[in-house]
């Protein structure tokens, strides 16, 4: 297959414009510091057959990062999850518990909504 018909990650696959060319940005975001954070943690059962997770959204940088966050608060919590596109899911009702375990590491800006 050529280099022209293959399909790329926003899933452009052909342009008529002979001059066009698609430039990728593969910079990762630099990780804020925990204060600097703006987390929401809400409690969120959409598309998830009406079980409830701890949703924990707004984390800003690298993705190893937000997977190393995740599997810290899972701990805390005793549940399972997952990290992924900026958001956190904590498997149950765990929103006050989440919340004081990020101001006790130093996210002071974690509010519930």
């Amino acid at each position: 297959m050529s280099k022209k018909k293959q399909a790329d990650s926003n899933g452009f696959v052909f342009s008529t414009d002979p001059h066009f060319s698609f430039e990728e940005s593969t910079q990762e975001r630099e990780t804020l510091t925990p204060a600097q954070q703006m987390l929401k943690i809400k409690l969120d059962t959409k598309q998830r057959g009406g079980k409830v997770v701890t949703l924990i959204d707004g984390f800003s940088g690298t993705e190893s990062d937000l997977a190393d966050l995740g599997k810290k608060l899972k701990t805390a919590c005793g549940t399972g999850g997952s990290a992924k596109d900026g958001q956190i899911l904590v498997q149950g009702d765990h929103r006050e518990k989440v919340k004081q375990w990020l101001h006790k590491q130093g996210y002071t800006k974690a509010k519930l909504i």
